[in-house]
């Protein structure tokens, strides 16, 4: 399903996956503090005007899978979503406080995927079929000959 998104003088359909953790992997997001966390999220996303397409909360990770404008990117993206949240849950939940000492809700790394719905082959091919013959020169970058 593609929904592109309008700027001024753009279209464009950028997502990402992306997956990160609790610092230590500690098994702390279920109950009121999983649906927080969702709450906390959306919310972020909302302000940042980014569009969560799925996404899951499960006791040692989150997944978002969301869209994004060209002008932001996606460890800025990671910034917000991880920040505010920590930030947020570790002000509500005086039992996260005891676990994660330092104001550090969540672990330093994430895991993020862009996503598209046409492969690295067909970008390929759609160069090597652009305007005329085929080149003959098999190099990764060619120059076009007219």
């Amino acid at each position: 399903m593609r929904r592109y998104r309008f700027g001024a003088h753009t279209k464009t359909d950028l997502k990402v996956h992306l997956v990160w953790i609790p610092k230590y992997r500690k098994k702390v997001l279920h109950g009121e503090v999983a649906i927080r966390t969702r709450d906390v999220l959306r919310q972020i996303a909302l302000e940042h005007e980014l569009e969560i397409i799925t996404g899951k909360v499960t006791s040692d990770h989150v997944h978002m899978f969301i869209t994004y404008r060209p002008t932001q990117n996606i460890s800025k993206i990671v910034q917000w979503l991880k920040g505010i949240s920590s930030r947020i849950l570790l002000s509500e939940f005086a039992h996260l406080r005891k676990q994660f000492w330092g104001r550090h809700l969540w672990a330093r790394g994430y895991l993020a995927v862009s996503s598209g719905n046409i492969t690295d082959e067909m970008i390929q091919q759609y160069i090597d079929d652009q305007e005329g013959e085929p080149v003959i020169d098999d190099s990764r970058f060619q120059i076009d000959p007219s």
